[in-house]
């Protein structure tokens, strides 16, 4: 069993930066993919990134490669999001979320097993 943790968010004005972090506990991350999924109004929720935990590979959405930079810390067992160039489209409560073991990262929703309870980000313009 994994719980997971999520903090960081709050209220920026547009241009402005954030980082979100993800800490885990009963389980560390070893060999599983963590993901920062966000949801906004009326919206399905997506995978904005996500790391692989043993060896580093990272994915990003066109929507945030560039401005967002997810990182882990091995020792503390938490991930992190660092959100800069916010953007009022980036307005959303931001989740991130574990898998079982996996050797590929993934996007899907379905792979992901355990969730954190969500945090808000809200980028006024």
């Amino acid at each position: 069993q994994v719980q997971l943790v999520d903090s960081g968010g709050g209220v920026v004005q547009a241009g402005g930066s954030l980082k979100l972090s993800c800490a885990a506990s009963g389980s560390t991350f070893s060999s599983r993919v963590i993901g920062w999924f966000r949801q906004a109004p009326g919206k399905e929720r997506e995978c904005v990134a996500a790391i692989r935990w043993r060896i580093g590979t990272t994915y990003y959405a066109d929507s945030v490669r560039g401005r967002f930079t997810i990182s882990r810390d091995n020792a503390k067992n938490t991930v992190y999001l660092q959100m800069n160039s916010l953007k009022p489209e980036d307005t959303a409560v931001y989740y991130c979320a574990a898998t079982g073991a996996r050797f590929t990262i993934t996007t899907l929703i379905r792979e992901y097993t355990y969730w954190g309870q969500g945090t808000q980000v809200t980028v006024s313009s």
